[in-house]
């Protein structure tokens, strides 16, 4: 028997990143625009380097809240006051080593092996691996792609639920399809978790990167009621350009406290506190550095699908949400292969659609969350490369 065979086959199973596989082949190279993965170009701000600093200097290297630091706790619930206009109390809130982390978590704590949970493709590749690995089945519900535009058929999404189905992962604004619950899609989603008595993962990551009119999304804290079986994930990367501290959060209902303090404990046992200390500066004194990303990606949005647009062999429209353009290019039937190519022809790296499931293999994906000069620069390789196919 091999070491390979000898392991656990859920771990062997596990797929390797489509989207790391285009940045390893393409790190490195001088001139590259990197747009591959799911961050900025911006690193994390002094005012959140300090804070951690001075923890770190001051000693707060021991070990802390499995369920996070009380401050930390009391920083998000203010959060969710000033910009979800609801009153929770710190005991909903949790925080955990990156959002990935409390994906992970959420997954563990509503499935079993066996269980089924559905979720809406395309999407972030790692939220279908959580799911194998836990030991559920993951059910993908492709959205619709209609004249550039994704939507989603509410009949479709309840004809998925089964006996099995344990849950139901709805990812609003969504990666990479930039989709954005209305709140009509989420009371009927919600309505359909009532119905079924299965659970709603929410993961909410990107609710303040909206482009509808409003500081933020639609989201379930709109709507929920006291006893609906709703987790919510987020993190700290997008927001506050924390990608590398690993640092996110759940918000869920205080009776789950025991529960999700123990799968920390087995996990990674706490957030180092000194990172939690800038988490709660972000959290204070960080609105205006994130109104100051959104604002570029908004800028940075609109040079990158204006030019794509303009070359009319694109199908897409500007997405209402999220950091990502994904598009439908002419020509292009393989997304794995051209994403390499055109590393290799223009020096821009995109993920390929492939990477995120059901309806995305004809796509490609660019992260806009950068300087938008560099976003034009890259704009303009991309179309050249496009009029060419």
């Amino acid at each position: 028997m091999s070491i390979i065979t000898s392991l656990s086959p859920r771990a062997v199973a596990a797929p390797e990143s489509g989207i790391v596989e285009v940045i390893t082949y393409a790190r490195g190279r001088e001139g590259l625009i990197p747009l591959w993965a799911g961050e900025g170009d911006l690193p994390s701000p002094d005012f959140i380097n300090r804070a951690t600093t001075e923890a770190l200097m001051a000693g707060e290297t021991f070990y802390t809240w499995q369920r996070g630091i009380p401050e930390l706790r009391q920083a998000l619930s203010d959060y969710y006051a000033r910009h979800f206009s609801v009153s929770l109390p710190a005991e909903h809130f949790y925080v955990t080593g990156s959002g990935m982390h409390a994906i992970m978590l959420a997954v563990q704590a509503v499935t079993s092996p066996g269980d089924e949970m559905v979720y809406l493709s395309p999407t972030w590749p790692n939220i279908i691996s959580a799911i194998e690995i836990s030991g559920a089945r993951s059910v993908g519900l492709p959205l619709d792609f209609v004249g550039g535009r994704w939507s989603l058929d509410l009949a479709k999404l309840e004809a998925k639920i089964t006996p099995k189905t344990k849950g139901l992962f709805i990812n609003t604004p969504a990666n990479p399809t930039g989709w954005v619950a209305s709140l009509d899609d989420l009371k009927a989603i919600l309505a359909l978790a009532r119905k079924h008595g299965i659970w709603i993962i929410a993961d909410e990551i990107y609710a303040r990167y909206y482009y509808g009119g409003a500081a933020r999304a639609p989201s379930f804290l709109d709507i929920m009621e006291e006893g609906d079986r709703i987790i919510f994930a987020n993190s700290f990367s997008k927001n506050w350009s924390m990608t590398g501290w690993r640092v996110g959060w759940l918000v869920a209902p205080p009776e789950m406290g025991q529960v999700i303090e123990n799968l920390v404990q087995y996990s990674n046992s706490g957030v180092a506190q000194f990172l939690q200390r800038g988490a709660v500066v972000a959290l204070n004194d960080g609105d205006d550095f994130v109104r100051a990303n959104i604002g570029r990606a908004t800028q940075a949005r609109d040079i990158l699908c204006d030019a794509l647009i303009a070359t009319n062999r694109v199908e897409t429209l500007k997405p209402e949400g999220a950091i990502y353009a994904f598009v439908k290019v002419d020509g292009i039937t393989d997304s794995r292969r051209a994403a390499l190519d055109i590393v290799d022809k223009i020096g821009v790296a995109l993920a390929p659609g492939s990477a995120f499931g059901k309806g995305g293999e004809l796509f490609l994906r660019a992260c806009f969350l950068r300087d938008p000069g560099q976003v034009e620069e890259a704009a303009g390789r991309l179309s050249d490369y496009i009029k060419r196919l």
